[in-house]
C-alpha cells in the first residue's frame, strides 16, 4: 500500500513543502494548563499593555449590544479608509485593508514573488517574509546584517549592503525593509532609507514595515508620506495590532500608488476585516491622546529595561520599538524556561539565528517590575 502522507504532498508546491510553520508568542491560558500556574503575564508578542483606546472598547460594546454582527462587514472598507486617508493626507484609493499588515506582506508576495524570481530581506528580520516568499516558490535572498559587535546598531539593517546585493541580483522583484525592525528593534536612519530607495528600480518593489514606527523617537522617524509621491514603487505598511492595541481584532494597512493598490485589492479575500476590526480601527485613529500615553509608558519602561538589565552586565540590543532583545551570552534557553517557570511568558529568538537571546515586550511598570527581579533570580541560581 502506497505511504499516506507522500500521495497527500505529491502535488503540494516545493515551497510549501520546504516551510516551517509560523510559531507565535504563547498564549496565557496555554501556559497556565502546562505548568498549572494562575498567575501568568505575557511579554513575548508586543502587545500594548494598556490595551486598546477606550474609546474603541466602548463602540465595541455598544456594537455588539445592537446585534447586528449577522450582517457581513463593509467589504470596501470605506469608513476606514477615509480615515486612514485623512490620517496621511492620501487619497483613499491608494489604502489597502489587511487583516493585520501581515496580510499585506503576504498579498505583495502574492502578486510580485515567484518562480524565477527572489525577495530581498535582512538578515534578522520578522519571520513572515521568508514564508510569504518560499510559498511563492520565489528565492528568499538575505542580506547580511550589520555584525554582532557593530558600535551602534548590532544586527541592524545594513542599508549599503542591500544596495549592493540588488546590484547583483537583477531578478529581485520584491525588497522587505522592517523599520523599526522585529525581533531586534534596530532601526534604519532615514536618509539611509532615502538613499536606498533612490537606487532601486522603478520595477523592484519596495515595502516599508512600520508596525513599530509609533514608538520611534520623533526625531529618528522617517516621514514616508511624500516617499510615496516620488517613488510609485513604494509601499508602506502600518498595524493596528501595536500601539492602538486591538491585535486581537487584527487590522492592518499599506499606503502605496494606486495601481499597486489595484494589484493589491485583486488579491486581497472578500470582507478581510471583520464589523468590529474595521470600528475599533476607525475610533482608534481618533484616540491619539491614548497613543500619546501608550508611547510615553513605552519610552519611560523601555529606557528602564535598558539600564537594569545592563546593570546586570547583559547586552541590551538598541531598540526602538515596544520591545527589547536581550543577550546572556550563552544559550538562553535554560532562562526562557526559568521564566516560564515563574509566570513569565518571553520570546525566544533560536528560530531567528539568536539562540543567545530573548526578546522582551516593554510591559507596565509593575508587570516589568516583575519581570526583571526574575531574571535576577535566575541568573544567581544559574
Amino acid at each position: 500500500m502506497p505511504n499516506q502522507d507522500n500521495a497527500l504532498t505529491r502535488n503540494a508546491l516545493p515551497g510549501i513543502l520546504g516551510l516551517e510553520a509560523y510559531t507565535p508568542g504563547m498564549p496565557i491560558d496555554e501556559l497556565q494548563r502546562r505548568l498549572g500556574l494562575a498567575d501568568v503575564i505575557k511579554l513575548a508578542s508586543n502587545e500594548n499593555p494598556l490595551g486598546m483606546s477606550p474609546r474603541a472598547r466602548e463602540a465595541l460594546a455598544a456594537t455588539i449590544a445592537k446585534d447586528n454582527l449577522a450582517l457581513y462587514p463593509d467589504g470596501s472598507g470605506y469608513r476606514l479608509k477615509k480615515k486612514i486617508g485623512e490620517y496621511h493626507g492620501i487619497e483613499p484609493g491608494r489604502v489597502t485593508l489587511g487583516n493585520g499588515s501581515n496580510d499585506i506582506l503576504e498579498f505583495l508576495a502574492r502578486i510580485y514573488a515567484g518562480p524565477g524570481r527572489a525577495v530581498m530581506f535582512s538578515d534578522y528580520a520578522f519571520a513572515v517574509y521568508p514564508i510569504a516568499t518560499e510559498a511563492q516558490n520565489a528565492e528568499a535572498v538575505k542580506v547580511p546584517a550589520y555584525a554582532a559587535d557593530h558600535a551602534t546598531m548590532p544586527y541592524g539593517h545594513d542599508m549599503k549592503a542591500f544596495a549592493r546585493c540588488l546590484r547583483e541580483r537583477p531578478d529581485v522583484s520584491l525588497v522587505f525593509v522592517a523599520n523599526p525592525n522585529n525581533p531586534t528593534g534596530t532601526w534604519v536612519a532615514p536618509a539611509d532609507i532615502l538613499g536606498f530607495l533612490e537606487q532601486v528600480p522603478p520595477h523592484v518593489i519596495v515595502a516599508l514595515d512600520e508596525a513599530y514606527w509609533d514608538y520611534q523617537d520623533v526625531a529618528l522617524r522617517p516621514d514616508a508620506r511624500p516617499w510615496l509621491d516620488r517613488f510609485p514603487n513604494l509601499v508602506v505598511t502600518r498595524t493596528f495590532s501595536k500601539i492602538y492595541g486591538i491585535a486581537g481584532l487584527r487590522a492592518g494597512y499599506a499606503l502605496s500608488h494606486a495601481t499597486v493598490a489595484d494589484l493589491l485589492n485583486r488579491v486581497r479575500q472578500p470582507f478581510n476585516n471583520n464589523s468590529l476590526a474595521l470600528l475599533a480601527a476607525e475610533l482608534a485613529l481618533d484616540d491619539q491622546d491614548f497613543v500619546r500615553q501608550s508611547v510615553e509608558l513605552n519610552t519611560t519602561e523601555r529606557a528602564r529595561l535598558v539600564r537594569e538589565l545592563t546593570a546586570m552586565k547583559l547586552s541590551v540590543l538598541p531598540s526602538q520599538a515596544n520591545f527589547v532583545t536581550i543577550g546572556f551570552g550563552r544559550d538562553a534557553t535554560p532562562i526562557h524556561q526559568g521564566l516560564l517557570e515563574r509566570g513569565i511568558i518571553v520570546r525566544p529568538m533560536g528560530s531567528y539565528g539568536l539562540p543567545e537571546y530573548l526578546r522582551v515586550t516593554v510591559g507596565t511598570e509593575r508587570e516589568n517590575t516583575r519581570f526583571l527581579e526574575a531574571v535576577k533570580d535566575i541568573l544567581k541560581a544559574s
